[in-house]
Parts: C-alpha cells; structure tokens; sequence
C-alpha cells in the first residue's frame, strides 16, 4: 500500500477545501441553521412531542444526515471528475498508484470534510434546542459509516458524470428527495400504514432510524437491521468501485 500516495491526494483535497471555506463549510451550516428555526421554531411551536422527544430536538439527527450525505456526495464526486474534466486523471492512473490509494485519497478526503460538517451542525444544534445523546459510540459510527459510504457513492457519480450538470441531477433528483422521505422531519410511524410500508423500500429510512436511536434510544427500525442497511450499501458502493477500475468504464474510454 502506497501510503504516500494516499497522503498527497488526501492533503490536495483538504487543501481546496480550506480555500474555499464559505462554500465548503459556513453555507451547509447556515442553511441547516435556518432548518432549525424554520421547523424548531414555528413548526415545533405546534408539534410539542414525537414519540417523547421534543420536535426541536427530533429533527436533528434528520438535519445532520441531510447535511452530511449531500456533502459527502458533491465533495467526492467534484474530486475525482475534475480531474477527468481537465485530463490529470491520466497522469494519475499511469502512476504507481492502484486503484485502492486513489479512492482511499479522494474517499477518505470527502468523508472528512462531510464529518466535519456534521460535528460542526451537532454543535450549532446546541444552541437552538436541547440535544442529548443516549448512545455517543454508536452516534459517532454510524456518523462516520454515512460519511464514507455516501462519499463512495459520490465517487462513483463522479465518474459516471459527463457534464458538471450531471454532477448534480442524481443528489438533486434521487438523492435529497429520499432523505426528505426518509423520515428526516417526522417519524414513520406518523404515516398511514400504507405509507409505512412504502417508506421501508427507501435504503435512507435506515440510515436516519439508527441514527435516532444513538440520540434518543428510539427507532422506526432495528438497529441491527439499520446497521445491516448502510453496511451492505457500502459493500455495494465498493463492489461497484472496483468494477470500475477494471473495466476502466467512464475513466479509460
């Protein structure tokens, strides 16, 4: 393994992310900022509780998902189709760099600034209602497991993407749809049966059900079959990856 590699691509990533820090970092927060008062504040005015949890409060594990997988995605996916955008990436594919250090650099760099971003919202969230968190291991993994798997799957747009457009059709269309249906405001147990089921075909559902319950011991689904969920989208995403790189599809042709 080819750690100086990795090194150098991870540090060149973290270093556009600095320059460019009010897009990077002070825009996601203040627009979830604006999510807490908008639906903390005149919303919660009128929903005191859900399922023994203030609204406020509630929607924070919902906030901090949307946040962070939208920033996984367009982090990872901007990374690596730049470089095919401009031709680097062939400059990197001749080097002595297999195709583990490149996504463990372009991943890698994505899922932490999209951690970032997370712990900076849990921290804004503080401020605005009163969070407590009954689970912190299990918070802080499954935090970090949304980071990379969503960052893969950002990667794997990256190189599918044609246009800079396309880079933002499946987050926008597909993406952030699934994570406003997936229980991010509300509890699944609010809709009406049929619902209930249909929401259980969204793979988002999972991932914001485990996410709550490391909050507040409370879930629309198992955690074990949440943690199930985005360990088997990983997998997937990584699967995918590797086929990639094999077939040199969308990077060599």
């Amino acid at each position: 393994m080819n750690f100086e590699a990795i090194r150098a691509i991870y540090l060149f990533e973290m270093a556009r992310f600095f320059r460019t820090l009010a897009q990077s970092l002070i825009s996601p927060v203040l627009s979830t900022s604006l999510y807490f008062v908008v639906f903390g504040a005149a919303i919660g005015s009128r929903i005191q509780e859900v399922e023994g949890v203030s609204y406020g409060a509630f929607i924070v594990p919902g906030l901090i998902m949307l946040s962070v997988i939208t920033q996984a995605i367009s982090n990872a996916s901007f990374g690596i189709y730049f470089p095919k955008f401009i031709g680097t990436v062939y400059e990197l594919l001749s080097a002595p760099v297999n195709f583990l250090e490149i996504v463990a650099g372009y991943v890698g760099a994505a899922a932490t600034k999209a951690l970032i971003i997370g712990v900076i919202i849990l921290v804004t969230s503080f401020f605005f209602v009163d969070v407590s968190i009954a689970h912190p291991f299990a918070m802080t993994a499954f935090l970090v497991l949304t980071c990379l798997s969503f960052a893969l799957l950002g990667f794997i747009i990256g190189i599918w993407a044609g246009s800079f457009e396309q880079l933002q059709l499946v987050p926008l269309l597909i993406v952030t749809p699934l994570v406003f249906l997936g229980g991010s405001f509300y509890s699944i147990s609010m809709l009406p049966p049929v619902w209930q089921t249909i929401s259980m075909f969204n793979p988002v559902v999972y991932l914001i059900s485990g996410f709550r319950w490391a909050f507040f011991g409370t879930a629309d689904v198992s955690i074990g079959i949440s943690l199930m969920a985005i360990t088997l989208f990983t997998g997937l995403c990584l699967g995918a990856i590797w086929l990639i790189f094999r077939t040199g599809w969308r990077i060599r042709q």
